[in-house]
């Protein structure tokens, strides 16, 4: 059986990695001519996805990844604070928590490894074809078309082959634009070191704006005491940020900015909306060259609304399927474990226990419930955030903070 998958991303490499794994025929084409060259700084994988790992690559692979890890059970636990920089409450204890972070260009690289000459580079899909037998093919820029007996698209929200699948977009903009940046602890000032500590934060303020600040060492922090096979990009205790804010034609005109323009547009929006400076010393000292934006995007929520087509010789999974905002850190967890649950189905086929067709909308149908959960648990805070860009919204949030705050402190004196 051969297998042609479209994209090149944690979710496309993944499933080449493991059906390389299981001697499977397979090809992976991605757009990008150097796999370090991704979006995004880290990921979090919890244990669901840690395990779909585990099957997917090989155990000295696995420990490649856990070497470069950061474990979330040594962290502090995650805070709340509101736009002044008052805490409002703590999240649950991380001692048992199964967790980690990794940077993403690490964890793609090793996967990239994984995959050895199976992953082409700077080959553009523009479509898919179908011969007189039905077999697809994925039709690029440049170079003949690769015809395969499965095609799986793993090209993120903006999916071409779920657009062909579906005939229309799989996900639409949830109205939050995003800006991730990346700071180092040793770049902030003590006493800000001392509030952030080692754990990650959010901070909420009216009209849908928010700061989140995760917490990532793969040094200090690290799962393996492993410093001679250590591949982390960071090397050191950082603060890897995100801001969020309503879109709007503001919001729209910053995402043209870059490097120290729009880290000072972050903070005169920011300043706008009466959030202190002291909050904002993580995006002020942060790399210009690495600030960027992104919008969120999200599929539905409802199970039966994902994957909308009749099983067959095309599929996707992961953001092609269930484009999940970052706000629950668990998108590409979601789409390993796509990639592990395809496997194993197509090792079904591959013995000769079922057929193709079969396979796929059992993989489907498995995908949709996922991709659900996951959904459901990133559109929460969007949600949230949502509510607090309207009058009243905005109203509750700014009266209702500092009441939290002053309860939290005497909760804590006593």
């Amino acid at each position: 059986m051969r297998i042609i998958i479209v994209g090149g991303g944690i979710g496309g490499l993944a499933l080449a990695a493991g059906l390389r794994r299981h001697e499977f025929d397979v090809s992976v084409f991605d757009r990008d001519h150097d796999v370090a060259a991704t979006g995004g700084y880290h990921i979090t994988l919890d244990g669901r996805a840690q395990a779909a790992l585990r099957e997917l690559v090989a155990p000295e692979i696995f420990e490649r990844l856990l070497r470069s890890a950061s474990a979330l059970r040594l962290r502090d636990r995650d805070a709340l604070w509101d736009r002044r920089g008052r805490l409002l409450a703590y999240g649950p204890r991380l001692g048992d928590s199964p967790s980690v972070d990794i940077d993403r260009i690490t964890l793609r690289t090793v996967l990239a490894d994984a995959v050895g000459p199976d992953l082409k580079l700077g080959r553009t899909v523009t479509g898919i074809a179908r011969a007189a037998d039905g077999e697809p093919s994925a039709v690029f820029a440049e170079g003949p078309a690769c015809r395969g007996d499965l095609l799986v698209g793993a090209d993120g929200a903006h999916s071409a082959v779920a657009r062909y699948l579906a005939g229309r977009p799989t996900s639409e903009p949830t109205g939050i634009i995003g800006f991730s940046g990346r700071t180092g602890a040793e770049d902030l000032g003590i006493s800000e070191r001392q509030r952030l500590g080692s754990r990650s934060s959010m901070a909420i303020g009216p009209h849908a704006t928010a700061l989140y600040i995760g917490f990532l060492d793969p040094v200090g922090n690290a799962v393996l005491d492993a410093p001679e096979g250590r591949e982390a990009v960071t090397t050191g205790p950082a603060y890897i940020w995100g801001a969020m804010f309503p879109e709007s034609t503001a919001t729209d005109a910053m995402r043209t900015l870059r490097g120290t323009a729009l880290r000072s547009a972050l903070l005169t929006a920011f300043g706008r909306g009466g959030w202190s400076r002291r909050t904002l010393e993580v995006v002020e000292r942060a790399e210009p060259a690495g600030i960027a934006a992104f919008r969120f995007n999200a599929a539905s929520t409802r199970a039966q609304d994902l994957a909308p087509w009749a099983a067959g010789s095309v599929t996707a999974l992961g953001d092609a399927v269930h484009a999940t905002p970052p706000t629950a850190g668990m998108g590409a967890g979601a789409a390993i474990r796509d990639a592990a649950s395809l496997v194993a189905n197509l090792c079904s086929v591959a013995s000769g226990t079922t057929t193709l067709p079969v396979a796929v909308s059992r993989f489907e149908a498995e995908m949709r419930i996922r991709g659900s959960e996951t959904l459901t648990a990133a559109m929460r805070t969007v949600r949230w955030m949502r509510a607090t860009d309207t009058r009243l919204g905005a109203a509750a949030t700014a009266t209702a903070t500092p009441i939290l705050a002053a309860a939290s402190m005497i909760a804590r004196r006593h």
